[in-house]
């Protein structure tokens, strides 16, 4: 066993059994709940004790996924926390980023894309109690050097996409043809690093920097 807790909150029975029976092989302790509420009971009264991540549902009936984390954060229970959706939710995935979340998975997802994820949010400096916080300057030197390459056209783009415009409000807001918009678009997930605009989302709010 490694010694990290998964916290699996999501509606899905057959999700959260074939999930819990993956993780569980890869050496993480599971525990999963279908309630949210009960999730948010379960952990308020018994925080983690040892490097543990939650591994959340955006859309659950009664209290959703971002409900349940900001109610977590006024009870003071702060994990990093993976979101997963089916419904490939552009503006779900801003809401997601804007509170810190540290991925954000669009099911069904690949096995390497969930142990990315959960990677980075065991690195996370919330992951466990007395953790060492890293200034990634490398990184961020990379990122801002990415950024510079964008032309004035394409950051305005950028912009349009992070609120969640379509390809023909984008064309119409910047007088040009949808055609030029894909192109646009296609070029600043290029420099950027980005493989799908979901994931183009999360670094650039995660950067704050539209």
């Amino acid at each position: 066993m490694n010694a990290k807790t998964i916290y699996i909150v999501d509606d899905n029975a057959d999700f959260r059994r074939s999930a819990q029976w993956w993780l569980a092989s890869a050496g993480y302790e599971v525990v999963d709940y279908a309630d949210p509420a009960l999730a948010l009971d379960a952990l308020q009264t018994h925080p983690p004790e040892r490097p543990a991540c939650l591994l959340l549902d955006v859309r659950m009936p009664g209290m959703s996924g971002l409900d349940l984390h900001d109610r977590l954060r006024e009870r003071g229970v702060n994990l990093p926390i993976v979101y997963m959706t089916g419904h490939g939710d552009v503006a779900l995935a801003v809401q997601a980023m804007q509170r810190g979340a540290v991925s954000f998975l669009e099911k069904p997802f690949a096995e390497a894309a969930l142990e990315q994820a959960l990677q980075r949010a065991f690195e996370a400096p919330q992951a466990s109690a007395g953790a060492a916080t890293t200034a990634p300057e490398a990184a961020a030197t990379e990122w801002q050097e990415r950024l510079d390459s964008l032309t004035r056209r394409e950051r305005e783009l950028l912009a349009w996409v992070v609120e969640d415009k379509l390809n023909k409000t984008i064309a119409d807001l910047m007088s040009i043809s949808i055609k030029t918009v894909e192109l646009h678009r296609k070029r600043v997930m290029d420099k950027l690093g980005a493989a799908s605009v979901t994931q183009l989302i999360k670094m650039v709010v995660s950067k704050r920097v539209v």
